[in-house]
């Protein structure tokens, strides 16, 4: 399903971890998109990221894709939940329609999936994660990448690089509170 790459290599720990690592609860950040990229923090305080595909296939109808994702979502609750609370990169403009649309039919997915279970879902601005990853509010994809990296990680593209940064976004800054 989903390619799983680990923050730390093993019995390393990570020094500059918040303290609200260790709250108990499972949090999640995703990057949407037809290539989702996602890390999670779980109830251990372990984290870890990676991306999926919901590309449809040629013979799927059009809702598939919003299909599996809901599926996705449940599973990845099933298994490393509760989740206790999502936040998503929050897009506001697009270069491409169907881009445009795929986010738009994952956010709307996303947001009624949250809804039905009371888990609080929010998004954050593109260029506020950037700004808190990389210091630069129009950082490109490889500097992304290259933040990602210096916190122990190694993400297999942009779209993982970009959910370990929203994550560290909401654990640092208590999900936009400070």
């Amino acid at each position: 399903m989903a390619d799983l790459t680990f923050a730390t290599q093993p019995h390393v720990a990570i020094p500059d971890l918040p303290t609200a690592v260790r709250s108990g609860r499972t949090l999640l950040a995703l990057d949407l998109g037809t290539t989702t990229g996602w890390a999670l923090q779980g109830l251990d305080g372990l984290i870890t990221s990676g991306t999926v595909s919901f590309r449809p296939g040629r013979y799927d109808g059009g809702g598939m894709r919003y299909l599996r994702f809901t599926n996705w979502l449940g599973e990845l609750d099933r298994l490393s939940g509760p989740i206790a609370s999502i936040w998503f990169e929050e897009v506001r403009r697009h270069a491409a329609t169907d881009a445009a649309h795929v986010y738009g039919g994952l956010m709307a997915t996303l947001t009624a999936w949250a809804e039905l279970r009371g888990v609080p879902c929010e998004g954050v601005p593109v260029g506020t994660i950037k700004r808190h990853a990389t210091g630069k509010g129009n950082a490109d994809k490889a500097a992304m990448i290259a933040a990602a990296r210096a916190r122990g990680f190694s993400p297999a593209d942009d779209n993982e690089a970009d959910a370990i940064a929203i994550l560290f976004w909401a654990l640092e800054t208590k999900g936009g509170l400070q």
